[in-house]
C-alpha cells in the first residue's frame, strides 16, 4: 500500500518539540499494515481485520516500527488513566448515588496493593448505609469504580435505566443504590450483611486491557453474606458497546438473571446444578 503522508510538524508549547507523525490511534492508521510490499496484501489486510492482536506491524532492523511503539504507548496510556483516576462525581450526581468507601484509605496505591481492604467496607460507610439505605429489598443495585473509572462512565447511564425500568415492571422492590469507592467484588458479602437483598448487583469496571478500558461487569448473587466466595456469584462480563455485551441487553438479561435467582433461591453454581 501507499505510504500514508505525514502531518505538518507541530512545535509543542514548551521546548520546541517538532512531532512529524499522523496521529497512530486513528481507526484508518491501526489498520495499515506496517510490513512493506507484503507477498500478498490482500490477504494480510484481511488477516489484520480479523483479529484485535498487533499483527503485520512491520519491524526496523531487530526493532518495532516508532509508529508501533507510540501506538503502543498512546494505548497503555490508555489503560493507565482508567486504572488510576476517580469516576466522575458529576455522574455519580446524576443518578443520586450516595457515595461510600471501602477501607483503603491510602488512595490507588494502597488500593492496587491490597485487594483485601477493597473488599471491607469501611465503618463510615457502614454507618451510612445502615442509615440512608432501604433494608430487605428484592434488589440492591450498587455501583463500584474497580479498576477501570471509564467503564463505569461508559455504561452507567445505559444500563441503569434499563435495570430499573425491569424490575419495576417485574414488580420486583429496589433497594437504595450507591457508589462505593476502592471496590472489589468480594464487598457485596459486607453489603449483604446489612442490606439482607434477595439479589444484589454489582456494576464495577473490569481491569482495562491495552487501549481498552471501557468494559464493565455486572456481579449477581442470592443474598449474599459473609463467607460467600466466587462460587455463589454469577456474572455478566465484558458490558461496552462495539465488540462487548452491549450495555442494554446486558441490563434486560440481569432482570432476568434475578428473577431466575429468586425463583430457585441460588445463584451461582448452586443455580446451575438445580437448573440442569
Amino acid at each position: 500500500p501507499a505510504p500514508r503522508p505525514s502531518a505538518a510538524p507541530t512545535a509543542a508549547a514548551s521546548g520546541g518539540l517538532v512531532i512529524d507523525l499522523p496521529d497512530p490511534t486513528s481507526d484508518e492508521a491501526r489498520a495499515e499494515p506496517g510490513i512493506d510490499r507484503p507477498l500478498d496484501a490482500e490477504g494480510l489486510t484481511a488477516l489484520m481485520n480479523a483479529t484485535t492482536a498487533r499483527i503485520g506491524v512491520g519491524r526496523a532492523g531487530p526493532r518495532v516500527r516508532t509508529r508501533s511503539l507510540v501506538l503502543f504507548q498512546a494505548d497503555l496510556a490508555v489503560t493507565q488513566d482508567a486504572l488510576l483516576r476517580d469516576v466522575d462525581p458529576q455522574l455519580l450526581d446524576e443518578f443520586k448515588l450516595l457515595r461510600v468507601q471501602t477501607r483503603v484509605t491510602g488512595g490507588k496505591a494502597e488500593y492496587l496493593l491490597r485487594p483485601d481492604l477493597g473488599r471491607q467496607l469501611s465503618d463510615e460507610a457502614r454507618a451510612q448505609i445502615s442509615q440512608h439505605c432501604v433494608k430487605n429489598p428484592n434488589v440492591q443495585i450498587c455501583v463500584g469504580d474497580g479498576l477501570s473509572a471509564a467503564a463505569v462512565e461508559a455504561n452507567l447511564r445505559k444500563i441503569m435505566p434499563v435495570l430499573e425500568a425491569g424490575f419495576r415492571q417485574a414488580g420486583l422492590s429496589l433497594g437504595t443504590p450507591f457508589f462505593i469507592q476502592f471496590c472489589r467484588v468480594g464487598v457485596m458479602n459486607d453489603i449483604g450483611d446489612l442490606l439482607h437483598p434477595d439479589v444484589l448487583i454489582l456494576l464495577i469496571g473490569e481491569r482495562p486491557g491495552l487501549g481498552r478500558a471501557e468494559s464493565m461487569s455486572a456481579y449477581m448473587a442470592y443474598r449474599p453474606q459473609s463467607g460467600h466466595t466466587d462460587a455463589e456469584r454469577d456474572v455478566i462480563c465484558n458490558i461496552y458497546d462495539g465488540g462487548g455485551t452491549n450495555p442494554l441487553e446486558a441490563g434486560a438479561f440481569a432482570v432476568q438473571m434475578a428473577q431466575k435467582m429468586i425463583q430457585h433461591q441460588a445463584a451461582g453454581v448452586k443455580l446451575k446444578l438445580l437448573e440442569q
